[in-house]
């Protein structure tokens, strides 16, 4: 079972939410249903535009390499989303 590691922001594209799931179509629909929402970083802040992702084949693997990017500084971020979705075009899942 594939595992997605994946880069959502909001409509104004001024934050960023990294999360994990096995399902993207689920988990975007999840993220849209939880907007404006104060449970949730993603619903808060309205994070539920998929402007990156990237499948790994296990979740060990997927769950360190969601820890690496969120270790990582914005520019590197924003460099990563860039180098596969220059215009930031908001994917459809």
């Amino acid at each position: 079972m594939p595992y997605y590691v994946y880069i959502t922001t909001n409509p104004a594209k001024t934050v960023l939410y990294i999360g994990i799931t096995n399902s993207l179509p689920q988990r975007m629909a999840q993220h849209y249903d939880n907007r404006g929402t104060n449970q949730t970083f993603a619903g808060r802040y309205f994070c539920y535009n998929l402007v990156y992702f990237e499948e790994h084949m296990d979740s060990k693997t997927a769950i360190a390499r969601e820890n690496e990017l969120k270790g990582w500084t914005r520019a590197k971020k924003e460099a990563l989303i860039a180098s596969e979705n220059p215009e930031w075009l908001f994917l459809q899942s």
